[in-house]
């Protein structure tokens, strides 16, 4: 089977996003110190349920890191993501009146979240793969 540049494209996408997600969470599944910390920082910050937003948030993006990585249920895992960013930017960064380059990161991964949830996974992924033997 020959891929599509677009399939390329996309698959070296999800391991470099998907790996960031997972980098950027990582600290923070295998230490409760380190998800205390950010409960802290969501609460100094006005946000509800600060520990609860915490775990949700650091478990979505570390479960979105794998789905983009192995290209599955990526169009949820995207929504999920989308979600995730548009409150950080918003609920943080504008209120804050953060600075571009601090914001850049969280645009970055809702503008890649929106691209997977347009795009999908391609066919470089398990949900092609699966879609292959349902067919």
């Amino acid at each position: 089977m020959q891929y599509k540049r677009l399939d390329i494209a996309l698959f070296i996408t999800r391991i470099v996003f998907g790996s960031r997600l997972i980098y950027g969470t990582i600290d923070n599944i295998i230490s409760w110190e380190r998800m205390l910390e950010f409960k802290v920082f969501l609460d100094s910050n006005g946000f509800p349920f600060p520990l609860a937003a915490a775990i949700v948030s650091v478990y979505a993006q570390f479960i979105a890191g794998i789905s983009w990585i192995v290209g599955y249920k990526i169009h949820f895992t995207a929504i999920l993501m989308m979600i995730n960013f548009t409150i950080a930017i918003v609920g943080f960064h504008i209120v804050q009146s953060d600075t571009y380059l601090n914001t850049a990161p969280a645009i970055h991964l809702l503008c890649i979240s929106i691209l997977f949830y347009v795009t999908g996974a391609g066919q470089l992924s398990m949900d092609e793969k699966l879609n292959q033997k349902r067919s």
